[in-house]
């Protein structure tokens, strides 16, 4: 428990910082040439531009939190990779997708929830496959550094 908490500290400003990236991305796509820092959807349902801007900090803070809090999933070495991955996966997305739809990042419709959980699973999915190519290539590295075998 104190290694999660731990990670979730570590986490809050790392999602902080995703949250702002992910604004950039959606001011880009909307066409926008200045930066919104939260979508226009968000700041209508909360009255103001600065209530909107605080409550998606504290949500991306949490998003961090929670992240870095559910990496400890891939420190249990009794579970299979599969079951890490499933387990984390799932973790993660009760985490991600209600914050971006409390935020609304996501079109609050069937499609846009589909649209927005195809994306998320997509980058998951090359990030996983990056860190596990390179944690196998590591693996190697240390192996031939032992004069073991792969």
């Amino acid at each position: 428990m104190k290694e999660i908490i731990k990670r979730g500290l570590i986490g809050i400003p790392m999602g902080i910082t995703i949250g702002h990236l992910i604004t950039i991305g959606i001011s880009l796509s909307m066409g926008m040439k200045e930066l919104l820092p939260c979508v226009p959807q968000l700041t209508e349902q909360l009255g103001s531009e600065l209530t909107a801007v605080i409550v998606q900090t504290l949500l991306c803070a949490l998003l961090g939190a929670g992240f870095g809090g559910a990496s400890v999933i891939w420190d249990k070495e009794n579970w299979g990779i599969v079951r890490q991955t499933g387990i984390y996966f799932l973790v993660i997305s009760l985490l991600m997708l209600p914050i971006a739809y409390v935020t609304c990042w996501m079109e609050h419709t069937v499609m846009g929830f589909i649209s927005y959980f195809g994306i998320f699973a997509a980058s998951f999915t090359v990030v996983w496959t990056v860190m596990f190519f390179v944690a196998r290539n590591n693996v190697k590295k240390l192996n031939a550094g032992l004069g073991g075998n792969d």
